[in-house]
């Protein structure tokens, strides 16, 4: 982070890493742990439902992360609909605080009824979140690269929103950049780009755009060398925040030398 970047700031909370981390998918809780070291990271997202039924790679995890040191965002991975998503918000602000989060009331929300796609549901997080912000809940929903939605979800007055690049999980990168773009223009509360990013430099892409952070799960937790690849995306996110900063050289349809012209010996 450069000296005249701005914290990210969630609600009441100011973070200096833009790269949050999902904890699911990894092959043990020791490569997870590493692999947590190498983003950098400050912000964690644990599945409320999967910590609670002790699903295959979430037993223990709570144990396995310092929340001293890293803020936990609850999520509500599973929900198909609003009623299910506001309980499960609950019970992961509940889940924070036995964490020793007494003040945290962040949950990322997610509804989501369609399984094979997991495309998540406008009208239900819309409802969703106007709940939850009613009850106090730092409320980042998941959402379609709709920017009418979120402009919606900013005005009922979630912290953040997150659009997706391309479906969870599928690795196609940011395959929405015009509508990002538009929700980034017109947003005036942080903007962090979750799903679908599959290799550091699609990272690097968000930032660049104007985005606030990333999200990454699946890219990392499901390379071969999870660790190495955490380190690659660290680097990646802070490499595209500062391109965003410096200004980019605006695209041209025409050649434009690098060296001047003046002083060229000519032929007489």
């Amino acid at each position: 982070m450069q000296e005249t970047d701005k914290l990210l700031k969630i609600g009441n909370k100011e973070f200096k890493s833009r790269l949050l981390v999902g904890t699911g998918k990894y092959s043990s809780l020791e490569v997870m742990q590493n692999s947590l070291v190498n983003t950098k990271c400050e912000i964690v997202t644990v599945s409320v439902r999967r910590v609670q039924g002790l699903e295959h790679g979430h037993k223990g995890l709570m144990d396995s992360i310092d929340w001293k040191r890293i803020w936990m965002l609850p999520n509500t991975a599973g929900c198909s609909n609003a009623e299910e998503a506001i309980r499960v918000a609950r019970l992961g602000r509940e889940l924070a605080k036995l964490a020793g989060q007494e003040s945290n009331n962040f949950v990322k929300l997610e509804v989501i009824p369609d399984k094979k796609y997991l495309l998540p549901d406008p009208i239900g997080t819309l409802k969703a979140s106007e709940q939850l912000v009613k009850e106090g809940f730092t409320v980042l929903p998941y959402i379609n690269s709709d920017p009418l939605i979120a402009k919606q979800l900013e005005e009922i007055g979630c912290a953040t929103v997150m659009p997706l690049g391309s479906p969870i999980g599928s690795a196609q990168g940011i395959r929405n950049a015009a509508n990002i773009a538009i929700i980034i223009e017109q947003s005036r509360i942080p903007i962090i780009i979750d799903a679908g990013i599959g290799v550091p430099s699609e990272a690097a892409q968000a930032l660049e755009m104007g985005a606030d952070g990333v999200l990454i799960n699946s890219a990392i937790a499901l390379a071969k060398n999870p660790v190495l690849m955490a380190q690659a995306f660290s680097k990646a996110t802070e490499a595209g925040r500062s391109a965003y900063l410096s200004g980019r050289l605006q695209e041209s349809q025409l050649a434009n030398p690098s060296s001047p012209l003046d002083g060229v010996i000519s032929k007489n």
